[in-house]
């Protein structure tokens, strides 16, 4: 956790284009969620892809500074490196706040499912790096629902996730790396129950 939190504000730049937005890529999400929630069969309850567009609907034009992002930073995309002591790869750029670039830390499997854990890598990246915890929550559930239909993890959901999906009832293929912990453990709500 530590190498993010050095890394991101590394990344923080002013940005625009030729740099897609988050609030272009978030809308895309939100036209897509319900068309791939029924491609998929279903996988989950319809509150869940409901909630995930709503909270896009809310966040996506009331963003604060627009700086670089980094859509898909997770343990696996940070190399350590001679040039700088690490660096990050396989970078899916886009300009938005500072927020949303949370969402594929939080969401991580590679430091760990357990709730605790989740809420742990909330609670500390967004007061350590002094950001609004509400909205980068909002944009960590955004991005894992969005991103859950096509996951090329679900085997790993089925493996580490077990328990999870045991009491949840959601299905595998609408993991996308944390989605019973967003979601059917954490009851969407109210916000600061995770």
């Amino acid at each position: 956790m530590a190498v993010m939190m050095g890394i991101l504000p590394r990344l923080w730049k002013p940005a625009a284009a030729p740099f897609r937005s988050l609030t272009t890529e978030a809308k895309d999400w939100a036209a897509s969620l319900l068309p791939d929630w029924e491609v998929a069969g279903k996988p989950c309850e319809r509150r869940l892809i409901d909630a995930a567009a709503g909270l896009i609907s809310e966040l996506a034009d009331t963003q604060g500074d627009q700086v670089l992002v980094h859509q898909d930073l997770h343990g696996n995309n940070t190399i350590s490196a001679e040039r700088q002591p690490w660096l990050v790869i396989d970078p899916k750029p886009l300009t938005g706040e500072r927020e949303y670039s949370l969402a594929p830390i939080i969401r991580s499997f590679e430091f760990g499912h357990s709730r605790a854990e989740v809420v742990g890598r909330l609670d500390r990246l967004s007061d350590e790096l002094g950001l609004d915890r509400e909205r980068a929550r909002g944009w960590a559930v955004a991005q894992t629902v969005a991103w859950s239909f096509e996951s090329d993890y679900a085997h790993r959901s089925l493996r580490d996730g077990a328990l999870a999906f045991g009491r949840s009832g959601v299905s595998p293929r609408c993991y996308g790396g944390a989605i019973p912990f967003y979601a059917t453990r954490c009851r969407l709500g109210p916000r600061r129950s995770w």
